[in-house]
């Protein structure tokens, strides 16, 4: 019931955050009106703004509403109460959506990341009776593309790849009805003016072999005969085969030249994947809302799915599906299929019709197309779920590009470039930082191509003309060689420390008084040798590495990043471990080991290192868990899977924080610990795991008391591994110690960009401890880096 009008008020309200394409206005109007207020809400290029009429409670009462009942999949970061300006508007007789202004600045809004089918779509979806029965592109102000088609903003049809079909009068009545859950619902379409399917087959006849609900039918069979179906779904196309077939597996596996690495597997319905899977409360939950992501599961020992799916691997990928595409071809299915990405490794997406048949015609049997353009190639995100919460191991669709808010505000605008493996780059400025949706690994030509088309949509959607960029230190790096071309001031930050400050932005903590631990495969270090085990002390905005793993050799550098047993056998090298020939021998590398113990003698093609990663290796090949990573991290996850606290029987291992050397103070000694491994029985491999993961998660409470900390930050690579991670986070909280970890970010290099944004607001890149740091600048001044 309207309020009465005391202490009449006429304001204007600044709401930024991820505020448009969500139903936020169609929100604010509905509220408003039943309010009683007078005015109006549009989008502009910093979010949404609203101007309200009306008695002061009742204006009171909107604004409270604007973050504590806005729509789902909106996140409201302010709302700013401002006095309305000469060029604003006067309100109406009634509260309405105002036309989205011309756009004369910069952009700061949020874009919102594309949204899963929603309850509602779904009914209407699988209802004879609707319209839009069967019509699989579907949506509406709580679901469908967003990202993906966006060209620019604000969020409104004119500027996204749907500008293309002109809404015929049935939608656009719901379009223009503040009343419809389609009001201003930009992607809005029907079979009658939307996008539309067609199948086609590689080497057929010229043109669609079939269109619409036969083009659905066709696709379906090509799965029931165990063929590989491509479909372009909202970000690109997926490669699909029959889950439960082996020969249908092995063939996508061999044409996709896929190795052992795992296929996530897209499930009918929750019911299916509890059949296969472990299935909890809350992964349920992120299986079924509006990201989608795959979640990774422990496999059921009776599961309904091909061993190929994940070789040796006791987790399955598991993603329900998200687009009405997707729902309708497993709902004719009714069963799990593959799901991977349309494209050879490393590769981006493949997102258009005739690019995918050029690129992907050797491995799929029939093609599902549709003509909806996809502005931006999006994968899937990734998450997995632990007893310490949610770890990000891709963020991508339904996650990015979602903002995150700088600790503290940053001068200027600054591109961040991040690393070369799994990168994501950044955009940031004053207190925000944007990161792109995960583009990978940038050393292909393919996907270097992406890189470089992720940073100019940033620049393009916000409008911003970077003063400054920040890459990494290593001097290799593509992206650091993009960012020494770009003719900007520039701040190489080390690599390890760009971990850490991630993983404080996203806690809003400052840069001090909190030990950083950054383990991974690999990280140039200040002093120019390998590191990956590190332990950083950040006080005062200063960096000191005061811990690090005690270094070793890599026998042949990359080619110990690839086999494990290189890393065991320097590992024994360096404990002068008599167990080293029998090792060589029973790890079939007795032909090679005269010219590998050269080269750890002499230190030819052998750099030391302080991986933590190459540690992981060295130990799941001496428990004889596995001897290649065909994949990443393919070692430290038979580790991780193997390790049983069942069978540990009371077994210990410790990594002793010795003096170190080189300004380093500390040392965790991997000696005795790889004593122990060397000499493990097979059978007793799980428990000598489990001991391992727990010997790491000590030795962090070790250094952290050591350091006189009471807060510690967990980044890198290796705090993917969700029993590490667990043991370590709970050894610290029973140690009255705080700890931070990733939450939306990946733990791994895709936060790497994030990481640096925060160290140029900080004007911090070097640690202590390597190379004597740079004078300190601030941006956009920077000093030349060690890079340069």
């Amino acid at each position: 019931m309207p309020h009465a009008p005391v202490s009449p008020t006429d304001v204007l309200l600044r709401v930024r955050g991820t505020v448009q394409g969500v139903g936020f206005r169609p929100f604010v109007q509905r509220r408003a009106q039943g309010l009683g207020l007078r005015g109006w809400v549009r989008n502009d290029t910093e979010g949404v703004l609203i101007r309200a009429a009306g008695a002061a409670a009742a204006v009171a009462e909107l604004r409270q509403a604007l973050a504590a009942a806005a729509p789902g999949a909106a996140r409201v970061e302010s709302v700013e109460t401002l006095g309305p300006g000469a060029g604003d508007p006067p309100p109406g007789p009634r509260f309405a959506i105002a036309a989205t202004p011309v756009a004369a600045a910069p952009a700061t809004a949020a874009v919102a990341p594309d949204l899963a089918l929603c309850p509602d779509c779904r009914r209407e979806l699988f209802d004879p009776a609707d319209r839009r029965h069967r019509y699989p592109f579907i949506n509406c102000t709580q679901c469908g593309p967003r990202y993906s088609i966006l060209e620019t903003v604000p969020y409104d049809r004119p500027r996204t790849t749907m500008r293309a079909f002109r809404m015929c009068p049935s939608c656009q009545r719901e379009y223009d009805d503040p009343g419809d859950r389609r009001f201003h619902a930009q992607p809005n379409a029907c079979p009658a003016c939307g996008p539309a399917l067609w199948l086609s087959r590689p080497g057929g006849p010229a043109g669609p072999a079939a269109r619409g609900a036969s083009a659905l039918d066709e696709a379906c069979a090509v799965l029931d005969r165990g063929g590989i179906l491509a479909v372009k779904g909202i970000g690109g196309y997926h490669l699909l085969a029959d889950a439960g077939s082996a020969a249908a597996v092995g063939a996508l596996r061999a044409r996709k030249h896929r190795g052992d690495k795992p296929f996530a597997v897209m499930f009918p319905d929750l019911e299916s994947v509890a059949a296969a899977a472990e299935l909890d409360a809350a992964a349920r939950a992120e299986l079924d809302g509006p990201a989608a992501p795959i979640v990774l599961l422990r496999r059921r020992p009776a599961a309904p799915l091909a061993a190929e799916i994940a070789p040796g691997n006791p987790w399955v990928g598991a993603l329900l599906p998200y687009s009405p595409l997707h729902a309708l071809l497993l709902a004719r299915f009714r069963r799990p299929v593959v799901a991977t990405s349309g494209n050879l490794a490393e590769e981006p997406l493949c997102t258009e019709p005739a690019e995918a048949e050029l690129r992907l015609g050797g491995m799929a049997d029939a093609f599902l197309h549709h003509d909806r353009p996809i502005a931006h190639p999006v994968d899937d995100s990734v998450i997995r779920l632990t007893p310490v919460g949610k770890v990000c191991l891709r963020r991508a669709r339904g996650l990015a590009p979602a903002p995150l808010r700088l600790p503290v505000r940053l001068d200027g605008c600054c591109l961040c470039v991040g690393a070369e493996l799994k990168n994501a780059v950044a955009l940031a400025s004053g207190d925000r930082v944007v990161l792109s949706p995960h583009i990978g690994d940038i050393r292909g030509a393919c996907t270097h191509e992406a890189f470089l088309r992720s940073i100019g949509f940033l620049e393009q959607l916000f409008g911003a003309s970077r003063t400054a960029v920040a890459c990494d230190l290593h001097p290799d790096y593509l992206s650091t060689r993009y960012a020494a071309a770009c003719g900007l001031p520039r701040l190489a930050v080390q690599h390890h420390l760009a971990h850490i400050l991630a993983c404080l932005l996203e806690h809003s903590h400052p840069a001090h008084g909190v030990l950083g631990v950054a383990w991974d495969g690999a990280g140039f270090g200040g002093d120019g040798s390998i590191w990956g085990g590190e332990f950083l002390l950040l006080d005062r905005n200063q960096a000191r590495r005061v811990a690090r793993l005690r270094p070793f050799r890599l026998p042949g550098g990359d080619a110990a990043a690839r086999d494990g047993r290189r890393s065991a056998l320097a590992l024994l090298r360096g404990a002068g471990h008599p167990a080293y020939g029998e090792f060589a021998a029973r790890s079939r590398l007795e032909a090679e080991l005269p010219v590998l113990t050269r080269m750890l003698d002499a230190g030819v093609r052998s750099p030391w290192c302080s991986s933590m990663g190459r540690l992981f290796d060295g130990a799941a090949a001496l428990l004889g868990l596995g001897s290649l990573n065909r994949f990443e991290g393919q070692l430290a996850m038979a580790l991780e899977a193997a390790a049983s606290p069942a069978t540990a029987g009371g077994r210990r291992l410790a990594l002793p924080l010795s003096p170190g050397s080189n300004d380093v103070p500390w040392e965790l000694d991997w000696e005795p610990l790889v004593a122990h491994l060397a000499g493990a029985k097979a059978a007793d491999a799980p428990g000598w795991a489990h001991a391992f993961h727990a010997a790491l998660a000590e030795a962090v409470v070790a250094v952290a008391k050591a350091a006189g900390v009471g807060t510690v930050a967990l980044s890198g690579g290796c705090f993917q591994n969700a029993l590490l991670l667990e043991l370590t986070v709970r050894a610290l909280q029973q140690a009255g110690l705080r700890p931070l970890v990733h939450r939306e970010l990946p733990a791994n290099d895709g936060n790497i960009s994030a990481g640096q944004a925060y160290a140029a607001a900080l004007g911090l890149s070097s640690v202590v401890g390597g190379v004597p740091p740079p004078a300190r600048a601030s941006l956009p001044c920077v000093s030349p880096s060690p890079a340069s």
